[in-house]
């Protein structure tokens, strides 16, 4: 029987992986708890194989925040994760889940440019929450040894029901317009419950290091729309005749560039980065994984 504390009780990963584990590894015991305000303090960690440290403050409008926010960013992101998984390791937890991000490696490449990462690739920030992130994956990996293994899982977009960010404002999207760009971006992303999957198999087999855990496919927004409105019974058109405006906008300074580029950039991880056992966690492939997000 393998015992795992998800730190984070509010976190969508967390609360997925705690229900996924009670559902598919009916011998292992997920428990949550809360690690703010100095928390992790009172954990007895000693009596957990695995901590998966959830815990974090997610990725805002970085444009105009202040020295506070900012300050706050790294308190959480940075300093907490340090901080427990040094407790992790001193009590004798043999394995420390940490899930990064893409962002490590900057911003998506603007609309009509490519961005694939490879093994060659090194991280660079491009803002205060991108950096938060990194430290934190640095800080963790070398705490890494022979009885304590740490994972750094830097994640592309994690969508699936109940997600926030991005994915729910497609759906909203898909559900409402017509027509919408047919812009040939290319994403890595990565269905929950692949991630899920995933996370069980690294627990499993106890292993260490940096993964890069990613949909089999690539997708592209207007890929993501159109099938998210077959799911809902809708047809959307999408059409070339819109591209000029969506570039035109990304041109745009401020807010609205920087929407549009988040929107229809791109960013993907080489796909053998992304091998892992067989790719067995691969579970639900891009069009599955829409219509269980859309609850069907």
């Amino acid at each position: 029987m393998k015992k795992i504390l998800i730190t984070g009780q509010s976190s969508y990963i967390g609360t997925s992986i705690q229900a996924y584990i009670g559902e598919h590894c009916k011998d292992w015991k997920a428990d949550t708890a809360s690690v703010r305000n100095g928390a992790w303090k009172d954990i007895d960690f000693g009596s957990y194989d695995c901590v998966l440290h959830m815990a974090g403050k997610a990725h805002a409008d970085v444009g105009h925040v202040s020295k506070d926010v900012k300050r706050e960013y790294y308190e959480v992101n940075y300093e907490l994760t340090k901080e427990v998984a040094k407790q992790a390791k001193k009590a004798g937890v043999k394995q420390f889940i940490y899930p990064g991000s893409v962002i490590v490696y900057g911003e998506s490449a603007p609309y009509g440019t490519e961005k694939r990462i490879t093994a060659d690739t090194k991280p660079d920030p491009a803002n205060f929450y991108g950096d938060s992130k990194w430290r934190a994956d640095e800080a963790v990996q070398k705490l890494n040894s022979e009885n304590f293994k740490t994972v750094v899982l830097r994640l592309p977009m994690v969508y699936g029901k109940g997600s926030k960010g991005n994915y729910p404002q497609l759906s909203k999207i898909a559900k409402k317009i017509p027509i919408f760009p047919n812009v040939s971006n290319t994403r890595s992303m990565i269905y929950i419950e692949n991630l899920c999957e995933f996370i069980c198999e690294i627990i499993e087999y106890e292993d260490g290091g940096v993964f890069f855990p990613q949909n089999e496919e690539y997708t592209s927004t207007a890929q993501m729309v159109k099938t998210i409105a077959e799911s809902a019974d809708r047809r959307i058109i999408l059409t070339k005749a819109l591209n000029p405006i969506v570039w035109l906008m990304s041109k745009m300074p401020g807010k609205i560039g920087r929407l549009v580029n988040k929107a229809f950039g791109n960013c993907t991880y080489e796909k053998s980065l992304s091998d892992y056992r067989g790719n067995k966690y691969q579970v639900y492939n891009f069009k599955d994984s829409i219509r269980r997000t859309e609850g069907q």
